[in-house]
């Protein structure tokens, strides 16, 4: 069973907050992760790296070039399981 949007937002806002250092509650979907003081490329693929390796899939290269938010984040997971399991 895949989960739901909700428990996808919950993971990836942990893993986010965890890799950037930023309490989970300071976190919404439209939040610019960009913007996030010690967010660098390193952290990015260190987050996207975790998120693929709790959900096993595989996020495309330029899928990440894309991600700026929590949502754009969800949205790619979404998508990926959406596409494993087809």
């Amino acid at each position: 069973m895949n989960p739901t949007r909700t428990e996808i937002v919950d993971t990836v806002t942990g893993i986010v907050s965890k890799e950037l250092a930023i309490p989970a509650g300071e976190l919404t979907g439209d939040r610019d992760l960009r913007a996030v003081e010690g967010a660098d490329s390193v952290k990015v693929l260190l987050i996207i790296s975790r998120i693929e390796r709790t959900y096993g899939i595989e996020i495309e290269d330029e899928d990440v070039f894309t991600i700026s938010t929590i949502d754009d984040v969800v949205g790619i997971v979404l998508a990926a399981l959406a596409t494993a399991a087809a």
